[in-house]
């Protein structure tokens, strides 16, 4: 009784699936930007893909696309299903910035203020702003000097 006769009989392959089909939903999702298009003219394909995988890689689904160089009054800059990434939003993809922006503009998602330091400001207007802080500084001890000084004679 050997097994001989088994292994010249073709087995069929498993299918192989997503994780997520499994039920597998531990997985780091975005919902983020792909490039496309050819040198020096961009178009991105909004995708929600694994963040592990490369930028213009392997994903799971495509949501949309957006073309920068289009006119921002146009209609055909940007198209997104926003079903679609509802449903990826409850499976708990996470939008990247650039995605959130869209989302924002579309009412599907509120984008937290961000924090904008002093250090975005140019270095000129920076300097500037210190010296006269400076020089504000340094006239308020002597303002304040000035009128006991004249009190006390």
């Amino acid at each position: 009784m050997t097994d001989m006769g088994r292994a010249s009989v073709p087995t069929q392959t498993a299918k192989t699936c997503h994780p997520l089909e499994k039920g597998l939903q531990n997985m780091s999702l975005k919902i983020r930007l792909a490039r496309a298009g050819t040198k020096k003219r961009p178009v991105y394909h909004i995708v929600v893909a694994d963040s592990r995988a490369p930028r213009d890689g392997r994903f799971i689904e495509r949501l949309g696309y957006f073309n920068p160089l289009l006119p921002k009054d146009k209609a055909e800059r940007l198209k997104l299903d926003l079903d679609k990434v509802k449903t990826w939003m409850a499976k708990g993809a996470q939008p990247s910035d650039r995605v959130m922006r869209f989302l924002d503009a579309a009412g599907v998602m509120k984008r937290p203020k961000r924090n904008n330091p002093e250090k975005a400001v140019p270095r000129k207007e920076r300097k500037a702003k210190e010296e006269a802080a400076k020089a504000a500084a340094g006239a308020a001890p002597a303002a304040g000097a000035a009128p006991t000084g004249a009190a006390a004679t």
